[in-house]
Parts: structure tokens; C-alpha cells; sequence
């Protein structure tokens, strides 16, 4: 078993970029497990299934298996068995839904029912929803944001898997499921309950995961400050901040970014991470 505190690392930014891998990243994991770390992914990304994320990092080279967190994991662990649940998201939380044993009542984005807008927005007023559940699907549009916002004004718990507002990839950002949350948010005037990182949710799921409670001798290694930078806050352990992803180094030097106190290091990848972690 491993003895070394355990590194708990994003992946979009900081692994990879769309599943293509950074420079020295899987050698890097590699290395922090053979000094006896347990590497566990822990990412908001919330629209593929887990197998999917597994497999993915296996193609690339790191066996990942039963070692990768979801923030659609962490969204389904707030469900209730039974709870009908209206989602816009994609697989991932589908996944989630169903191993939380709720009940998967509606899609924001099924538009196979008739072809007057007009008249599914009117049939789907009264329907009853206890869930509306976000996160990212490229299919997100009006119809779908008034299905979502009008569930949520009749009752419904707007529970989101995620706020990240981009999402980064090899060609730069794109909006990510917090930006269709904020949506969702301001179209039915309710603070949602979110999920991922840097929220307890996720921080209850890491641990339960672990099996440890103090995780204050553990890394948490990402691109954010906002999100992995107030998750290390947020589960008490020290954070890593690598340049491969959202942040740069000019960003570390403003302002804006300061919304990490305490334990901070910034590193330029996580290759270079991992050469110093294991080298101490």
C-alpha cells in the first residue's frame, strides 16, 4: 500500500487537453506512484462516463482504474432514491443519476416530441420534476434552458455538477457548464447547489474515496486557482498550480488571481511537479 501523502490531480489542463496528454505528464504519474503516491484524478469534468475517463487515460498510457473522481459522481451523491430528476448534461451524469438510484424524468434537450416549441414549453409546465440537474452538453439551447429554468421556478432542487465557466482545450478555451448553469441560475432566480470542485461535495466524495479524513500532507495539482486552488482550501491540503492550462504565469502575477491564500506553489507542468516531489 502506498505510504506517501496522496496527490489528487485535475486532468483538462493539467494531463491533458481533449485527451491529448501534456509533455511529461504520464511519466510524471508514473514517478509519483513508483515514490509510493496514490494519484487520484479528480476532475470536473462531469459529460463522460467514468469507464470513458479511465479508458481514455489508459490509451495514453496511465492505468486509472478506480481512481478517477467526476463531478457527476460528486452531483450524484446529492441525489435521493426515487428523486425524478430533469438533466441537462450528458452522459456522465446520466451515470451518475442511475447508480444514485433516482430517476431520469426528462431531458432538457429531447426534442423529438413534436415541432412546435411553443407547444412542448406549454405540455412540460405541468410536469413535476424534485431535480434539475446541469452540466456541460454542446446541445444546450433556449428550448432547453426554458425546460431547466421553468422546473426549477415549480419546485425543483437546481443542483449543477460544476461551475468552471471554460472548459481548455488544444486550441483555447470554449464555455464550459458553468457558464450554461449561470444561465439556468439567472432565468429561474435560484442559487444552485453545485457539486465539483471547489465545493464539499466533492470534498466528502474525495475522502470517502481515500478512506482518509486529514489530508493535510496532500497535494491537490490543477490549472485553476478559482477551482482547484480554493479545493485544496477547501479539503485542507496544499496546492500545486501548473501553467499548462487555464492559468499563466503572467496570471499568477495579477491580481485576479489571488483568490488562493496559504499553502501555494506554482510550477510550470506537472512533469516538473512530480521531479521535485519525488526528488524531496
Amino acid at each position: 500500500m502506498p505510504s506517501a501523502a496522496p496527490i489528487l490531480c485535475d486532468l483538462d489542463g493539467v494531463v491533458w487537453l481533449m485527451h491529448q496528454p501534456i509533455a511529461g505528464s504520464v511519466n510524471a504519474i508514473e514517478s509519483l506512484r513508483n515514490a509510493g503516491h496514490r494519484v487520484l484524478f479528480v476532475t470536473n469534468n462531469s459529460f463522460s462516463v467514468v469507464a470513458d475517463q479511465e479508458n481514455a487515460l489508459a490509451k495514453i498510457g496511465i492505468d486509472a482504474h478506480n481512481d478517477v473522481v467526476t463531478s457527476s459522481q460528486a452531483a450524484g451523491a446529492l441525489l435521493r432514491k426515487g428523486e425524478r430528476v430533469l438533466l441537462g448534461g450528458g452522459p456522465g451524469a446520466v451515470e451518475a443519476i442511475m447508480n444514485a438510484g433516482a430517476i431520469l424524468a426528462g431531458r432538457s434537450d429531447d426534442h423529438t416530441h413534436g415541432d412546435s416549441v411553443a407547444q412542448k414549453m406549454i405540455s412540460e409546465f405541468d410536469q413535476q420534476f424534485d431535480v434539475a440537474m446541469v452540466g456541460y452538453h454542446s446541445t444546450f439551447d433556449y428550448r432547453g434552458l426554458t425546460r431547466l429554468s421553468n422546473a426549477v421556478r415549480n419546485g425543483a432542487r437546481l443542483i449543477a455538477t460544476n461551475d468552471d465557466a471554460t472548459y481548455p482545450t488544444p486550441h483555447g478555451l470554449i464555455p464550459g457548464g458553468g457558464s450554461i448553469l449561470a444561465a439556468v441560475a439567472a432565468a429561474s432566480g435560484v442559487e444552485p447547489i453545485i457539486a465539483g470542485k471547489p465545493h464539499s461535495p466533492m470534498a466528502d466524495l474525495v475522502r470517502q474515496v481515500l478512506g482518509i479524513n486529514d489530508l493535510s500532507d496532500a497535494w491537490m495539482v490543477g490549472d485553476r486557482p478559482s477551482t482547484d486552488g480554493l479545493f485544496a482550501q477547501t479539503v485542507g491540503c496544499k496546492f500545486a498550480q501548473v501553467l499548462t492550462g487555464i492559468s499563466s504565469l503572467n496570471d499568477v502575477n495579477d491580481d485576479a488571481s489571488d483568490v488562493v491564500a496559504g499553502d501555494t506553489h506554482v510550477f510550470a507542468d506537472l512533469a516538473t511537479f512530480a521531479n521535485i516531489i519525488v526528488g524531496s
